[in-house]
């Protein structure tokens, strides 16, 4: 029953989960990740692709005519052919692309001359046993990547100098700064999360770190836009203050955005667990982990930190610091009012000393005091006649009336 009744006040909007309210905790909390991920990514930095960082990628045929390559398989095979020319090369990890007789592992190491190249393609045909056109080798440079990596800050600034100013016209200011902030917090944290687990980087991971910007934003704005609801003409009451009315908010888009953060990292869960985990779909997992990661953290950050950032920047407005000033102060005046009977009976002269023997001789008088609605405890007078005595005064007691 408890459940069921938390599950239907959450999903009406009345749960009063005190998010805003614990805004300090929920700071220091985002001050620590951030710095774990800065520290990784200053420390172990990102495993960049050969897209970015340049190289020799190598490409041989998962089935041959007498075995069929697995993926520790084909990654010895390939090591071994570089390591004979180039011991000191670093050789990434197998990954696997095609489908059916198409089916290839691609293994990139570091960049390599051309005589190079020329020997260790050689020493795999020898030793796999393929024709020597099922085994190719390519050389990629880093420029390319680079020019990937300008053209998405190109595009990264353009994202937010556009969505400042709808934010700005559409809200205020203060909103655009908390909405850019929690932005700003969710992509540090999935970049740190990448630097963590070490996957490389490649242009898939750039794509899912351009498509996760709008959806952070998206569920900011919904909180926004009922924030704004919840607080439009509140300097004219006087019974909430701008936290509470944030809170409120909140509150009131909780469910939807968990469902719509569910409803969006089930099918991007299903593209890194299963395609990449199971099935070994290599070339998912840059994207599926970045969708992922950013998509969890932007629907945490919109609940935490996006509305209570805004309270922080709201409450050194005058007009809400004044509003709220009068809402306590208002508070305080009725539960003053509303004190316990005695405690408004009280001699204004009385110090907390004379409390206890108020209460005793107001309990002592309230013992003597019959209760409201009881009966007299003295006996009736039975001399209705209105005579000064009652039977035992009559002399004979039978005398007769004249």
């Amino acid at each position: 029953m408890a459940s069921s009744g938390l599950a239907a006040r959450l999903y009406a909007g009345e749960a009063n989960v005190n998010v805003v309210g614990r805004r300090k905790t929920w700071f220091i909390v985002a001050a620590v990740l951030v710095a774990i991920a800065i520290g990784s990514i200053a420390i172990r930095g990102f495993s960049l692709g050969i897209e970015f960082a340049g190289g020799t990628s190598f490409s041989i045929p998962a089935k041959t005519a007498t075995q069929t390559l697995d993926q520790n398989a084909a990654q010895k095979a390939v090591t071994d052919a570089i390591h004979s020319v180039d011991p000191g090369n670093d050789v990434q990890a197998a990954q696997k692309i095609g489908s059916g007789g198409n089916e290839q592992w691609t293994i990139n190491a570091e960049a390599m001359t051309a005589a190079e190249s020329e020997q260790a393609k050689t020493k795999l045909v020898a030793d796999l046993g393929v024709p020597a056109d099922k085994v190719s080798d390519n050389q990629v440079s880093a420029a390319w990547g680079g020019q990937v990596t300008r053209q998405a800050i190109i595009g990264l600034i353009v994202f937010l100098v556009l969505v400042t100013a709808y934010l700005v016209i559409r809200f205020e200011w203060r909103m655009a700064v908390a909405a850019l902030s929690s932005l700003v917090l969710d992509l540090i944290l999935t970049a740190g999360v990448y630097s963590l687990v070490g996957f490389e980087v490649s242009p898939s991971t750039v794509i899912g770190f351009l498509t996760i910007l709008g959806y952070s934003l998206y569920d900011v704005v919904v909180v926004f836009d009922k924030v704004q609801e919840n607080t439009r003409g509140i300097t004219a009451g006087s019974t909430r203050t701008y936290s509470e009315a944030a809170n409120l908010a909140v509150n009131q888009t909780l469910m939807r955005s968990l469902n719509t953060g569910l409803v969006a990292l089930l099918p991007v869960g299903g593209l890194l667990f299963i395609g990449a985990g199971l099935l070994g779909a290599g070339t998912l997992k840059d994207l599926g982990l970045v969708l992922f990661v950013g998509m969890g953290f932007g629907v945490i950050s919109s609940i935490m930190f996006a509305a209570p950032t805004l309270t922080a920047l709201k409450d050194g407005d005058p007009r809400i610091k004044a509003h709220n000033a009068r809402v306590l102060a208002r508070r305080a005046a009725r539960s003053s009012d509303v004190a316990p009977r005695g405690e408004r009976a009280r001699d204004a002269n009385a110090t907390d000393s004379d409390v206890p023997a108020l209460a005793s001789s107001g309990s002592s008088a309230a013992a003597g005091a019959p209760r409201p609605g009881a009966r007299p405890t003295a006996k009736r007078n039975t001399n209705r006649g209105g005579r000064p005595g009652g039977p035992t005064n009559r002399s004979g007691g039978t005398g007769k009336r004249r």
